[in-house]
């Protein structure tokens, strides 16, 4: 197995326990792009609320915040309102309101937030972190994307 992708293919679709898997799936995302902290979300539609499914570095006091997300609400509320990455340079000293107040308790700088997507259909949300600023590139964005596909039906 030489990529990423392949790596989590195979772990997803070998595993005899599919929480484990994600939550192996999620630590490996987390070393390829070189980050500390992560979460993935799935979609409730009817009720508009994204739930914690694995997260990876989050302080204990944090998971409270995180346990259920209101869809426009914070980094993984605006990813699935918008349907649309949303990344943030340094999360400690960002004006623009996307981010919860709380958020700033994770001590992350560089943010990146992607909706995992079904199809064409958006199913959750997955979001990285890194403890330092970082502004993520169009390519490292893209291969978020592709991996919430790839994770997609074990979200939901």
């Amino acid at each position: 197995m030489n990529s990423l992708s392949e790596q989590i293919r195979h772990l997803l679709e070998e595993s005899r326990d599919p929480a484990a898997a994600i939550q192996e799936s999620l630590r490996l995302i987390l070393a390829r792009f070189d980050s500390e902290t992560g979460t993935i979300h799935r979609l409730d539609p009817g009720l508009r609320l994204l739930h914690l499914v694995v997260e990876v570095g989050l302080p204990p006091a944090l998971l409270e915040v995180v346990k259920t997300i209101p869809v426009g609400k914070g980094i993984a509320g605006q990813t699935v309102a918008r349907g649309e990455p949303v990344s943030i340079c340094n999360l400690q000293t960002d004006a623009t309101g996307t981010a919860r107040p709380a958020a700033r308790q994770t001590g992350v700088g560089g943010a990146l937030c992607v909706p995992i997507r079904a199809g064409d259909v958006i199913v959750g949300a997955l979001g990285i972190g890194t403890l330092r600023q970082h502004e993520y590139t169009a390519e490292q964005t893209k291969e978020l994307e592709e991996l919430g596909r790839l994770i997609s039906p074990y979200v939901t």
